[in-house]
């Protein structure tokens, strides 16, 4: 079933691609209907998973024998969550309306194949096979970059490629010393996170830790390694910003977890304080520049930074201490796990409105905006509602993965949690700096006839939105789901 997951839109991309180009509404139906289908597999598996430390479900073939490489891929609390949220980002931002340049069969094949890449990495539980979908997603993503962005979009996708397939080599380096760690030598996760091969001193260890490090900070991103991520989203379409910060930035979040604090658990610990230093640093510095642009989706570029730097500051208060605070640690790690879901749903909405903001009016400038809500009520409502999730309004998903991971991370880094709320109230007031500009104050006379929200664009904020007030009322649901892993990671 899991493998289903993957091999359907992948084969899907490649069905979609030789589709004769004058049957456009074939190949949009068709393409929108594999897309649906890990949606449809992964509720299956969320009600057959029992919950537990262990990865379920897996299935496993031998691929490269005589390396130890092999296919492997399962599902766990941490894992589970992320495989949901891809698999339901990716149809509805595939059915958002976009100009498609007359190429539907290029579009559509490269968001099937980044779809079957992106949940590959979070399924996968061999190293090499984690690297190889790690990989290919950066193909799907340049491409969507480059050939549908608009402005200087041949320049953005280029620096989207050339920073992260720079992480993809200091991972491909840090896999490697990992795996010539153990022994046996093996790429088996599950073996690596329950014998893990390096002790947490020796420059071995750090320089291993190190490599990783770079590509997961490149790939959430934190300061100073970030700097690709706010023309990549701004000349990106929405969609492709949609999956570019719902999807593709959790993969560097996923990997703190899955790789550095779980198979190298003592290294971590040595280098916990520093990580959270810089998350810290990323939440001030990507709330503060967030709060001079003008620009509507390079601000919301911003704020996935400080979002992502608060996931990490989960992170690294899960891993920061040996011994004690065993709960603290993992209320800290089920809060950013659970921040990594929020934020791909609301920053996915966010990414969408803004793209239906530049289809019509042809800038993201908020100076040139006003009074928008009175024309586009949809719109205008939609935009509020994910505006005050992303800021942490109770009641909706981010304040409880916030509420989460302050109260864990307090345990552990109080000094750190203290500076961080600055940020937090810094992103409150950029929101509703935001909401004023764009959508308050008198009409002006150029947007008369703005169109609100189409049918199929208020269906895509609905099936992003209601699941943020879901989980931010009722979040045990998913919590649980998360926290049984974590226990076991934390040692509880």
């Amino acid at each position: 079933m899991l493998t289903a997951m993957i091999a359907v839109p992948l084969l899907g991309a490649f069905v979609v691609a030789f589709l004769p180009r004058e049957r456009t509404v074939l190949i949009r139906r068709l393409a929108l209907g594999l897309s649906f289908v890990p949606l449809a597999l992964t509720l299956v598996v969320w009600l057959r998973y029992s919950g537990g430390p262990l990865p379920q479900m897996i299935e496993s073939v031998p691929w490269i024998p005589a390396l130890g490489v092999g296919y492997k891929v399962g599902v766990d609390g941490f894992s589970l969550p992320l495989v949901a949220l891809s698999a339901l980002l990716f149809p509805v931002s595939m059915a958002y309306p976009l100009d498609l340049l007359g190429r539907e069969r290029t579009y559509y094949g490269f968001f099937l194949f980044l779809e079957a890449a992106s949940l590959g990495v979070f399924l996968a539980l061999d190293l090499f096979l984690f690297f190889v979908f790690w990989d290919l997603s950066l193909v799907g993503m340049y491409f969507v970059i480059a050939i549908w962005g608009h402005g200087d979009a041949a320049r953005s996708a280029i620096k989207f490629f050339i920073y992260t397939l720079t992480g993809s080599l200091a991972l491909l380096l840090a896999i490697i010393g990992l795996y010539l760690s153990t022994s046996p030598h093996t790429f088996d996760m599950i073996s690596i996170i329950q014998h893990p091969p390096l002790p947490g001193d020796g420059l071995r260890a750090s320089l291993i830790f190190l490599g990783f490090v770079i590509a997961f900070v490149i790939k959430s991103p934190l300061a100073p390694l970030h700097t690709w991520l706010p023309p990549a989203h701004v000349d990106a379409p929405g969609p492709g910003s949609a999956i570019l910060a719902g999807v593709l930035l959790k993969m560097g979040t996923y990997g703190f977890i899955r790789i550095t604090l779980q198979m190298m658990p003592d290294t971590f610990r040595r280098y916990a304080f520093a990580l959270a230093v810089l998350a810290v640093i990323s939440i001030i510095y990507g709330a503060l520049v967030s709060l001079a642009q003008s620009n509507l989706k390079r601000l919301i570029a911003y704020t996935s930074i400080a979002h992502m730097g608060l996931v990490v500051l989960g992170i690294a208060a899960a891993g920061g201490v040996l011994v004690g605070a065993v709960d603290a640690r993992r209320i800290a790690l089920d809060g950013a796990t659970l921040g990594m879901v929020s934020h791909g749903l609301i920053t996915g909405a966010l990414f969408l409105i803004s793209g239906s903001i530049y289809a019509r009016a042809g800038t993201y400038e908020m100076d040139e905006f006003g009074g928008l809500a009175s024309k586009a009520r949809t719109m205008g409502l939609a935009t509020v509602v994910a505006a005050f999730a992303s800021l942490g309004l109770p009641g909706l998903a981010q304040f409880v993965s916030d509420v989460e991971v302050f109260v864990g991370a307090f345990a552990i880094y109080p000094v750190l949690v203290v500076i961080s709320l600055v940020g937090m109230v810094l992103l409150a007031a950029l929101f509703l700096r935001m909401l004023k500009k764009v959508f308050l104050g008198p009409l002006r006379e150029r947007w008369q006839s703005m169109r609100d929200l189409d049918g199929v664009e208020t269906a895509v904020m609905i099936s992003l939105l209601v699941p943020t007030l879901i989980i931010g009322v009722f979040p045990a649901w998913l919590i649980n789901v998360i926290d049984a892993t974590a226990r076991a990671v934390v040692g509880g």
